[in-house]
């Protein structure tokens, strides 16, 4: 599992005073985790604030990643560190940003509950920095993510078992069209329950430890190739908001080595209410 982009606990607390070093954790609900206590140095976001464009349902532009990276004290050449509460909004931020083209973004391994875990130094005091200065790039890595016209395209070639997976990563009860959304959470978020035609169960909480690290790396293959996502293949990654996609992302192409995988980002919320596409229960 070599990879620079996922670091250890100790690697971060041993780096926390670099200059050149912005923490960023997202959280699910506003930043209630992070106001209760943060590792130090960390900056807290609600993460539709940071990765969502403000008035419609994508990404940011260039230019307005640009200037939230600035804000943030972030410039072109700054090591950013993310993490989450879950962990998949951590892989989430991490994924936003490699895809708006920063070009040294890491996850922490474990998060917030192996940090907790290991007794590692806690604050709850907001830091402040000096704006970066941040060049906006001239285009986003859309080699990293798939379209729902992408995934229709794909849909005969799934079938026929041909060049493309499908991974679903979602509960098993919204992959069995049981909910739309996890359990302890209100059932919204799309028009109908259950998953894209041909497409293989594979839980996000099972790549990880319960420590929330990422399991072996021999783990992680086994996994997918069970799953017969092998690195050969053309995988395209779903759930239900896309955040526990970019989980499975990660460990596909940043500790397995895989190529070819991209994440369906509108996933379930989007393609669960579409007119006219196929559901399969």
């Amino acid at each position: 599992m070599a990879t620079d982009k996922l670091v250890e606990p100790e690697w971060l607390e041993a780096h926390l005073d670099d200059p050149n070093l912005r923490i960023l954790e997202f959280n699910w609900n506003a930043t209630d985790s992070y106001d209760k206590w943060h590792i130090p140095g960390a900056q807290g976001w609600y993460w539709k604030d940071w990765c969502w464009d403000h008035t419609m349902r994508d990404f940011p532009t260039p230019e307005e990643f640009a200037r939230r990276c600035a804000a943030a004290g972030i410039s072109n050449d700054t090591l950013v560190v993310c993490y989450g509460d879950p962990p998949q909004f951590g892989t989430y931020g991490w994924w936003v940003m490699t895809y708006m083209g920063h070009a040294d973004v890491r996850i922490l391994n474990g998060g917030r509950v192996r940090w907790e875990n290991e007794g590692r130094p806690q604050s709850t005091e907001n830091p402040s920095f000096d704006a970066g200065d941040y060049t906006p790039h001239t285009g986003r890595n859309d080699a990293m993510r798939a379209s729902r016209d992408d995934v229709l395209d794909r849909l005969d070639d799934v079938a026929a078992g041909g060049e493309t997976v499908l991974l679903d990563h979602r509960s098993p009860e919204e992959f069995n069209g049981e909910r739309v959304n996890m359990i302890g959470v209100p059932d919204v978020g799309a028009e109908r329950a259950g998953r894209i035609p041909g497409a293989k169960h594979l839980y996000f909480d099972d790549l990880l430890n319960e420590d929330m690290s990422f399991k072996s790396a021999d783990e992680l293959r086994a996994l997918f190739e069970a799953r017969g996502a092998t690195a050969d293949k053309d995988v395209i990654s779903y759930c239900r908001l896309s955040h526990r996609a970019t989980l499975a992302y990660f460990a596909m192409t940043e500790l397995l080595g895989y190529e070819r995988v991209r994440s369906y980002d509108g996933s379930w919320t989007e393609w669960g209410s579409i007119v006219g596409v196929p559901i399969e229960r």
